[in-house]
């Protein structure tokens, strides 16, 4: 599994790229030029390809080296901005210029920062790193030094990051995740593993546009790799805007949940209420408020788009929400509580096709043509695709009209 390389051999490569030369590298640096050599040399061999050509009149980038350039650029940008977050929110014992700690941060402080603010102990973040607690702890203490700033705070469940280490450690992961693209992109110009693409996945997606673009595209690039996350809506977006996952595809959330992050709508998705077969609604042909009203239901939990239009159904004639509720979001748990008793849910048709077509499941026949939930793509605002990804992004949208999915909402 490739490693982000050290910080200062990713600035001192990015040196050479800008001078085209290694003796004016090395006095901007204030490194020697063999150190500099070496640094490039280690590069090379981690990320198994040459940099650079060596000519009498300089340092020329190969593609390879311009294309992780290009990402080594953002990488650092991402780190400087992070800086300065991080020494604006922390106090005023910072004793050095952003710019400047940029010159002396290392990647190991980096992996520390990040490992003891995921598991808030330095033993479990040394395991999970794989590297001795006082290794870690000297790296953290390193940096807080470096920084002049409070990272962590002892408490008496473990260790608390603060705001400033908080807003450091997002930077880090975003920067580590943009050299990680750079590495698929220079895997794909050597026709070697052409890279992989994180996929946050919320459940209608999960039954519907997703599987099918997967299939598409993987059958004319078979070595490009998915990684599919599922989990609740705020987790994916965290893990989203820390850069460990690439894209949400599921519903869209009005207004946008966050400043750094865009959403594509793909299609809309119409809302049915489904019973058990055989349930007392699924018989009538009309059915009325105080009836749904008198049900017990299977719903998500606060904060989703169907939740919201479940309750809306009740609140906008001015009516109280039914209380007997079950909130749940398997949908393995979802049918066997249907099955099992006369409770109704509320849920996308497209999520349930399956269970519809075998009569697992039925609809009840309350008119909810009114009601839609946006499905589409949420990615960060800043966030530079591989080609591959982007190709992959294309595939989810041409997937949309095979499938017959409505994008006319």
């Amino acid at each position: 599994m490739f490693k982000t390389p050290n910080i200062r051999h990713l600035r001192v490569f990015l040196g050479v790229v800008e001078s085209k030369s290694i003796s004016k590298a090395s006095e901007k640096a204030f490194l020697s030029q063999p150190a500099i050599t070496q640094a490039i040399a280690k590069l090379e061999v981690a990320l198994q390809t040459r940099l650079f050509e060596r000519r009498s009149d300089g340092m020329y980038p190969t593609e390879s080296g311009k294309t992780f350039a290009y990402r080594v650029d953002r990488a650092l940008d991402i780190l400087l901005n992070g800086l300065r977050g991080a020494t604006r929110i922390g106090s005023e014992k910072g004793r050095a210029r952003p710019a400047q700690l940029l010159q002396s941060l290392t990647t190991t402080q980096l992996r520390a920062l990040i490992a003891v603010s995921e598991a808030q102990n330095y033993s479990l973040a040394g395991r999970n790193l794989g590297v001795s607690q006082s290794s870690l702890h000297r790296a953290a203490s390193e940096l807080e030094s470096l920084l002049g700033i409070l990272l962590f705070e002892k408490t008496s469940v473990g260790i608390s990051a603060s705001k400033a280490a908080r807003v450091l450690t997002r930077a880090a992961k975003l920067a580590f995740a943009e050299i990680a693209q750079g590495w698929d992109e220079i895997n794909s110009l050597h026709d070697r593993e052409v890279g992989r693409i994180v996929i946050g996945s919320m459940p209608l997606a999960r039954t519907s546009v997703l599987p099918v673009a997967m299939i598409e595209f993987s059958n004319v690039h078979p070595d490009f790799n998915f990684s599919v996350v599922d989990g609740p809506y705020d987790d994916l977006l965290y893990h989203l805007r820390h850069g460990e996952i690439d894209m949400l595809i599921g519903a869209l959330r009005f207004p946008e949940p966050s400043d750094d992050v865009i959403q594509e709508e793909l299609f809309s998705s119409a809302i049915e209420i489904v019973a058990r077969p055989g349930h007392p609604l699924c018989a009538a042909d009309q059915i009325s408020l105080e009836q749904l009203s008198a049900c017990s239901w299977v719903v998500p939990r606060k904060g989703t788009p169907t939740r919201a239009i479940f309750e809306s159904i009740f609140t906008s004639a001015g009516r109280p929400v039914p209380d007997r509720l079950i909130e749940a979001s398997s949908m393995i748990l979802i049918r066997s509580l249907l099955q099992g008793s006369d409770r109704l849910t509320l849920i996308s048709e497209f999520q349930i096709q399956h269970e519809l077509s075998t009569g697992a499941l039925a609809t009840v026949a309350y008119d909810l043509s009114y009601t839609f939930r946006p499905i589409g793509i949420t990615m960060r605002k800043n966030w530079k695709p591989t080609n591959k990804q982007l190709s992959f992004i294309n595939s989810l949208r041409e997937t949309v009209p095979l499938l017959g999915l409505d994008q006319s909402v």
